[in-house]
């Protein structure tokens, strides 16, 4: 089992990515630790987690100070406000500013304090869960004729993770921490089916992808099995992205 033993947090743990994470995770013999804003009481390894409220910095001090030792951080939460998804024309500034700290700017200072006690141990992984639209441009092609539209800000939230995690890799790497991002595509959720027929038409692989599709790639560099690997997006998409 490649991550036995290993005490590894998760946010957004109970979010579609994230519940297959943490379960994979399981499965390889970690700890998985999960932080998320659905959970209702604080047991077996999970704690509510709401990156929306000011003093989420404080709450995980304290969830902190339950583990000598953290080998493995996965950021998946995934807040946002209530106009996610309204057309650039409609978008305030106080939503764009609020969606970017929820998003970026929450990651760094999560990263900022699980790395303390990795830099003790002189070992750990983050993986960062990034996209294919921090990457590439989007095709609006396959928005067509349904009432969905990506958010403007999602573009430069993942664009900048993908950017930070480069730096935050080169800096942490004198403690032998690794630092690597995942971007996935398209991952079926019942979306409208014009859009999900429109995405299985681009796509190389002919469908848009699932929660296990990822999960396996993220344990395998929270693993030593990638210890050589660190700065790098790893695109799991299908061939969105190689067209």
């Amino acid at each position: 089992m490649n991550l036995k033993d290993k005490y590894i947090i998760v946010t957004g743990g109970s979010g579609i990515l994230g519940k297959a994470i943490v379960n994979e995770i399981k499965c390889e013999g970690g700890i998985a630790i999960n932080l998320d804003i659905s959970i209702e009481e604080n047991k077996d390894h999970s704690y509510q987690f709401d990156l929306k409220k000011e003093d989420y910095i404080e709450t995980l001090k304290k969830i902190l100070l339950n583990y000598n030792q953290i080998d493995g951080l996965v950021n998946a939460a995934y807040p946002r406000t209530n106009d996610w998804g309204a057309k650039p024309e409609d978008i305030t500034e106080f939503s764009f500013k609020t969606n970017v700290d929820w998003q970026l700017n929450s990651v760094y200072f999560i990263i900022k304090e699980v790395v303390e006690i990795m830099k003790k141990n002189n070992s750990g992984s983050v993986v960062n869960i990034a996209s294919i639209y921090g990457m590439v441009g989007n095709d609006f092609n396959i928005y067509k004729n349904t009432s969905l539209n990506p958010p403007i800000a999602y573009s430069a939230i993942k664009g900048g993770l993908i950017n930070m995690n480069r730096y935050l890799a080169s800096y942490f790497s004198k403690f032998n921490l690794r630092f690597n991002c995942i971007s996935p595509g398209g991952i079926l959720n019942n979306q409208d089916s014009i859009f999900v027929e429109n995405y299985n038409q681009k796509v190389p692989l002919g469908r848009m992808g699932d929660p296990m599709d990822i999960a396996p790639a993220v344990c395998f560099l929270l693993s030593d099995k990638s210890s050589y690997i660190t700065g790098q997006n790893i695109a799991i998409d299908g061939g969105w992205t190689v067209i």
